[in-house]
Parts: structure tokens; sequence; C-alpha cells
């Protein structure tokens, strides 16, 4: 069964077409190393909860947008051996100049999903 992560990112506005060109320049290395699937979005219609929304879990400040993405697995078990090498592969480690977001303010997990329509 596929293996989903996800990703919930503060990205500054000014930086769109950064992030955009990182997430061209990732994707292909998640993939060499098992992924099935890189999606990345730009908040669009992000309205205001009364408890908690999309800006609020990543603190998103004045001038920033959020991005949402994942990545497809064929299973955990890939997804986890990708993780230890995609960490210390050079292309991953050494950015061509600085990652154009707030790492810490990100929020990502695993996922097994339960449904989809694609079975």
């Amino acid at each position: 069964m596929s293996y989903v992560q996800g990703f919930v990112i503060p990205v500054p506005v000014a930086n769109r077409d950064a992030y955009r060109d990182m997430a061209a320049k990732t994707a292909p290395i998640f993939r060499e190393y098992g992924a099935e699937r890189v999606v990345e979005c730009w908040g669009d219609a992000l309205p205001d909860g009364h408890t908690t929304d999309f800006r609020k879990a990543v603190k998103a400040e004045e001038g920033e947008n959020v991005v949402f993405s994942w990545i497809v697995w064929p299973d955990k078990a890939t997804a986890d051996a990708a993780h230890e090498k995609i960490w210390s592969d050079p292309r991953m480690t050494k950015p061509d100049g600085p990652i154009p977001f707030d790492g810490k303010r990100m929020i990502f997990g695993g996922f097994v999903p339960i449904f989809d329509t694609d079975y």
C-alpha cells in the first residue's frame, strides 16, 4: 500500500518563484529514490478559521503564503529508506542558495491512505 508524506510550509510571497524552482530541482531527487509523485501547491483559498487554519498552523506572517505539498511513495519502507539517503545526498544538503522558506515552522508527517479513488 502506498505511503504519503504531507507538508504545510510558510513561504514569503516574494519567494514564490524561488520556491517553485527549488521544488523543480528537488522533485527528481525524490523520484530517483523511489517517490512516485511529488506535488507542490501554492495557497489560493485559505479562509481564516475560528480555532485553527492553514495560516495559523504554520504561524504564517504578513507577506507569507502557505504551500501544501505531498510525496507519494510505493510504501512506508521505501519512504524510510529514501529518507536516510536523501538527507545525506549533497544535492539536498548543499542547496544553490538560501532555502526560500522558514523550515522551523513547516509541519509534516507520514500518512497511510485509508481511502483512495484510484483503487
